[in-house]
């Protein structure tokens, strides 16, 4: 079955935490520290695959997780770099927020492959951290968290025409006639379940790329039915054609049918009845006797209703072909006063990724019971804070509360009134109200 929208997970690999480790060799027995990076994390690409025209797919698989980068190693060796985890979709696939629905890009024109999740960086080795008042350092940094989020996948199909109209109304035999797509066709009272693609050729114009759009019903921008994934298809239709059973074969009012689907479209997105709009009266070959230029017809009531709002109106019969040439230089001199330019939806959400700031630090025990903590990020700041002043030592206060060390020495069990040292400095501990 087609499939134009599907929900997934996508998670970008961590990044390899640094590696602690010290030089051992042979006549070196104080070797310094010599602990490698760790490896970047895989990122999450989506790629463009021209062979795919549906999601498919993306019912069997919901999880796509990219690998983790290689952990440091000693003698100053890096981790591995992890592979990037590629999802290929078809051509005009709109990747979006799954909780604000806000796009984050748009697989389409020129945009063929973008990193979606970027993996996370490696952590630094314990070689880094090696200063003239810690030269043994026992830490490492730990390899930046890989993103992830849900995700929703949005095919809407590329195309500079779209044919709507209720179901059964010949819009896939129209199609058949005009192009090159070759959609199955029967006379079933239920819908084409999904869009079909046809490049249009005609004499003395570069043509055109129409899309059979799924017959649409009332209450589809509702969501009735499959309203949304219908609809979603005709946003990038630079024309419609409306196409109607101006013979109710079927029973159908062609002026009530054009009304009802105006409305929805205007209800699923007003700018939609801001388009170039024509009206294919089908199925003429069934009323061939019938004087169009009488009044009571199906072809002068439609005229008379929608050719007063700029809406021509032409005859013709897609079985036969009458009328249908006519129609397309029309479409084409439509096509003419619009931007073809094929519409792209702009990105709207960012993805937030930890941040790599947050350096390591150790926290040991003196042999006088005091706490002892040390790490590149507390030396540097103790460097420019004025502990002397109130502001000074808020700003460390703070500090220690947000970087969890706090927490950290709470779960080593540190007391109220229990040593504190960092770097010749002793602070007494007190708990905060």
């Amino acid at each position: 079955m087609f499939a134009d929208s599907a929900k997934v997970f996508i998670k970008s690999g961590k990044g390899g935490d640094g590696h602690v480790s010290f030089r051992r060799e042979l006549y070196v027995p104080n070797g310094g520290p010599d602990g490698g990076d760790g490896g970047r994390g895989g990122d999450i690409i989506f790629e463009v695959d021209s062979g795919l025209n549906t999601l498919t797919d993306f019912r069997h698989v919901r999880k796509y997780i990219a690998r983790d980068g290689e952990e440091g190693k000693k003698r100053r060796c890096h981790g591995a770099d992890a592979d990037d985890l590629v999802i290929k979709v078809p051509e005009g696939t709109v990747i979006k927020d799954f909780e604000s629905g806000k796009v984050i890009a748009d697989m389409s024109g020129d945009n063929k492959r973008e990193v979606i999740l970027k993996g996370g960086k490696g952590g630094l080795g314990n070689m880094h951290f090696a200063t003239s008042t810690m030269q043994v350092p026992k830490y490492a940094q730990p390899g930046q968290a890989g993103a992830e989020l849900w995700v929703t996948l949005e095919l809407k199909v590329i195309a500079d025409v779209g044919l709507v109209g209720f179901p059964n109304v010949g819009k896939s035999t129209l199609l058949s006639r005009v192009s090159n797509a070759r959609p199955q066709i029967a006379n079933y009272h239920f819908t084409t379940l999904n869009p079909h693609l046809g490049v249009v050729d005609l004499d003395g114009t570069d043509g055109f790329v129409i899309a059979d759009i799924p017959g649409l019903i009332e209450g589809a921008s509702e969501g009735v039915g499959l309203g949304h994934a219908f609809l979603r298809h005709i946003e990038r239709c630079k024309v419609l054609i409306h196409v109607v059973d101006a013979a109710s074969v079927e029973g159908r009012d062609p002026v009530e049918d054009i009304r009802a689907i105006n409305k929805e479209l205007e209800k699923y997105d007003p700018e939609l009845l801001k388009r170039p709009q024509v009206i294919a009266a089908n199925k003429m070959d069934a009323v061939a006797g019938i004087d169009e230029n009488d009044e009571e017809s199906p072809i002068a009531r439609l005229k008379n209703e929608f050719e007063p709002e700029g809406i021509s109106v032409y005859p013709i019969s897609a079985v036969s072909g009458k009328g249908v040439k006519e129609l397309l230089y029309a479409v084409y001199e439509l096509l003419k006063t619009v931007d073809r330019t094929p519409t792209v939806f702009e990105k709207e959400f960012d993805i937030r990724y930890e941040s790599d700031k947050n350096l390591p630090y150790e926290v040991t025990r003196d042999d006088d019971g005091a706490f002892v903590v040390e790490g590149p990020r507390i030396e540097k700041m103790l460097g420019y804070t004025n502990l002397d002043s109130e502001k000074g030592f808020t700003f460390f206060q703070n500090f220690l509360k947000e970087s969890g060390i706090l927490d950290d020495l709470e779960k080593r069990g540190i007391q109220e009134g229990d040593t504190v040292r960092m770097y010749g400095l002793e602070f007494d501990y007190y708990k905060s109200n």
